[in-house]
């Protein structure tokens, strides 16, 4: 394991010990392409407020701040979906006791793969990239991936996004001088796998983006979608919906956002859909 792996891997553990000694119920938050675990820190916030044991792992290898991401973006190849789920799983599986999870992008679809696999007792999923069989495909979805897979060789590398390539697929739902605020403060490069595989997710029956989504013990699950999002649109996000609401077993809810892109958890109106979130989880996840 190479010393940022082991760096990482013992901020998460940290928290998990945190967790624990708290006695409360773990709110677990995923972050998605592009963005670190540093992003949820107001929401974690919140959600202590609240009564829970906020964790926010990272991604394997995830460097402490944006400005070392930015200098080492090499720590951010190679890495897969099943990877990533299976490390969140791993680290959930060290909880005393079963944690919400509230996922945003990438980080909604590992949400689901996790709810999936029976790891939560309340889901949040919001602006989640789409899973197998999920089919829409907008023109917006294609040009905010454009940066990444346009280039085959891609898939072995990290990406960083330029600022116009945020500003399309993150920030086009906030004024430019926001936008380059969101830029400077939070972005950082992505392993280019994960978009790959979910590009031909619905031509490999073996696809790593499989979310189980009518298992008995996946939980109440809430999706959240951005009016605006040009990375992850309405038309995604209700596909998602309607094959997850074939669930007999458990609540499945959908909310739109008005006027809202794909930097909704960040940008100066992450309280709305933080609260959105927090309401759901209050509803299903309670002492």
């Amino acid at each position: 394991m190479s010393s940022t792996s082991e760096a990482s891997y013992a901020r998460d553990l940290a928290q998990i010990e945190q967790a624990n000694a708290s006695g409360r119920i773990p709110v677990v938050f995923v972050h998605g392409l592009w963005l670190l675990p540093t992003s949820w820190d107001r929401w974690a916030q919140v959600f202590a407020e609240a009564g829970y044991a906020p964790v926010a792992p990272g991604w394997p290898d995830d460097p402490a701040t944006v400005s070392e991401a930015n200098a080492h973006p090499e720590v951010f190849a190679h890495k897969t979906v099943a990877q990533v789920a299976d490390h969140f799983g791993d680290l959930i599986g060290k909880l005393d006791r079963r944690p919400a999870v509230v996922g945003h992008s990438f980080g909604g679809l590992l949400t689901q793969i996790l709810a999936g696999r029976g790891l939560s007792c309340a889901s949040v999923a919001i602006d989640p990239a789409p899973f197998q069989g999920v089919l829409p495909l907008p023109v917006s979805s294609l040009r905010s991936a454009a940066p990444v897979l346009t280039n085959p060789a891609n898939v072995h590398r990290a990406v960083p996004l330029t600022y116009e390539q945020f500003r399309y697929a993150f920030a086009n739902a906030v004024s430019e001088e926001e936008a380059r605020h969101l830029y400077e403060t939070f972005a950082v490069p992505a392993p280019g796998a994960p978009l790959f595989q979910a590009a031909v997710a619905n031509f490999n029956p073996w696809s790593e983006t499989k979310v189980d989504s009518t298992a008995e013990h996946r939980g109440p699950l809430l999706l959240i979608s951005g009016e605006k999002d040009h990375t992850v649109p309405w038309a995604i996000t209700h596909a998602s919906y309607k094959k997850q609401a074939r669930n007999e077993h458990h609540v499945t809810e959908i909310v739109e956002l008005p006027g809202r892109g794909h930097s909704l958890t960040i940008d100066s109106g992450w309280r709305e859909v933080c609260d959105t979130a927090l309401t759901f989880v209050q509803r299903f996840a309670h002492a």
